[in-house]
């Protein structure tokens, strides 16, 4: 019998559980998921992207499937053509739609995929093949309000199915190079919004229209100024909250986004530290400078929008935000958030601040670095990451620890980009290398809770 956590555990331990582990995909080729939102609405299937490396670090897959959880069903969502490459897919918690990264078609040595060169589509799994494009983009000065000037990347629905956030590189101020008088090109956060069509002007071939309006919420500067809560880039963020978060004055923020910033600290050090920005409800207005940019500076983040810093760590023997790469996530109240920072045994431990302010707090006490990203569970328990070649479940009020998979072998790890639970809290998503026929290919792969 399949139980969420909450049923299965009695009170803090995991005394009666058993965790039975099954492959979901064995075509001779790489899986690849993405750090959360692989899973569909319903739950019944996994969506994921293919590509020829391990690790994932070449961008060269050109299909997005889905497996079905029960059956092993696999699917081809969407196919690219004309030698572009797609990636990174998440799935809608609401619906039918699935987001990820496209690359350029035709690609040239001008124009070849990178950060500046992405872009962000949408496709209906009931309507597998059809593209729409997300963010439109306009290269050429005078911008088009609603539109950005670059690439895409990691693109999360909110909780509500509304909104789409992502990281932004922008190709106009990367064409200016590293000196002079201008914005540098400098990874900030995104937001798109069902407030479309957005039409741009064909002044440049790269130029294409979105279905959203699209902006950048966070403000970064060319030379953070030692031990001030400036930042250089803003980076792996994540929701907070289903609904937000309550504030401190008792009112709720309907809408905020947690998300590593790169301060320097005083001693000239460059770290990364937890911020956030709250949203207001209106993200089309203009703030103090224009939403698209200039020719010369960065899309600034709307009205109403307000960035903050939440970790001060530069004090601590090993300062900063640290561990494998990972994104920053909310339990599903919005009351914290959590990351992961090494303790002061250089052990790479889980974390949480509140989206308020105040200390941050050491969730666990382990023997091992955690070795991945990781998820919370719906009923905001538990969360779900690897360590020590096992995928495992931490407490999120005691900081205890269990193991739910046996120790790997090194050629059957356990890849560090994704542990996700499913939207019901039953299942756990992962990602194995296996050796098949003198070749290793990742698979999909879950952990199912019985009882």
């Amino acid at each position: 019998m399949l139980l969420p956590f909450n049923s299965l555990c009695r009170g803090d331990d995991f005394t009666n559980v058993s965790t039975v582990e099954r492959q979901l995909t064995h075509a001779k080729y790489g899986h690849i998921l993405t750090n959360i939102g692989v899973w569909s609405a319903d739950g019944q299937w996994i969506v994921y992207d293919v590509r020829s490396k391990v690790d994932g670090s070449d961008f060269d897959g050109t299909r997005i499937e889905r497996v079905h959880t029960t059956t092993g069903e696999v699917e081809v969502l969407y196919e690219s053509r004309h030698r572009a490459c797609c990636g990174v897919v998440t799935a809608s918690p609401t619906d039918d739609r699935i987001v990820f990264i496209h690359g350029p078609e035709h690609p040239t040595s001008e124009w070849s995929y990178n950060f500046c060169h992405r872009r962000g589509v949408i496709v209906r799994m009931d309507q597998p093949g059809t593209a729409i494009n997300m963010d439109a983009r306009d290269l050429t000065p005078p911008f088009q309000r609603g539109a950005l000037r670059g690439g895409s990347h990691v693109h999360v629905f909110s909780p509500d199915g509304t909104l789409i956030a992502f990281t932004y590189e922008d190709q106009v101020l990367a064409s200016l190079g590293d000196s002079g008088e201008h914005d540098l090109n400098q990874r900030g956060i995104g937001i798109s919004i069902p407030a479309g069509p957005v039409t741009v002007d064909r002044g440049h071939p790269r130029n294409h229209d979105g279905s959203h309006f699209t902006v950048l919420v966070t403000r970064t500067v060319n030379h953070p100024r030692p031990g001030s809560d400036e930042i250089s880039r803003a980076f792996e963020d994540g929701w907070i909250g289903r609904d937000g978060y309550v504030r401190s004055d008792g009112l709720r923020q309907k809408r905020a986004i947690a998300f590593q910033g790169q301060v320097v600290t005083a001693d000239g050090e460059s770290i990364s530290e937890v911020f956030v920005v709250d949203l207001p409800d209106d993200l089309t207005r203009k703030g103090d400078a224009p939403l698209q940019g200039t020719a010369t500076t960065r899309p600034a983040p709307p009205q109403g929008v307000v960035q903050r810093r939440l970790t001060y760590t530069a004090d601590r023997k090993y300062p900063g935000v640290q561990g494998p790469r990972h994104w920053l996530r909310s339990s599903p109240d919005g009351s914290q958030i959590a990351f992961l920072m090494k303790d002061d045994q250089g052990i790479v431990q889980l974390w949480t601040v509140s989206p308020n302010g105040g200390s941050a707090k050491q969730l666990t006490d382990n023997q091992y670095d955690i070795a991945s990203t990781f998820t919370w569970s719906c009923d905001g328990r538990w969360i779900a990451h690897a360590m020590d070649q096992s995928v495992w479940v931490t407490n999120a009020n005691t900081g205890k620890t269990w193991r739910l998979t046996q120790r790997s072998k090194p050629e059957n790890s356990i890849r560090p980009e994704a542990i996700v639970f499913s939207p019901d809290g039953k299942q756990i998503a992962y990602v194995r290398s296996v050796a098949l026929e003198g070749n290793t290919y990742n698979q999909v792969f879950v952990c199912r809770l019985h009882k």
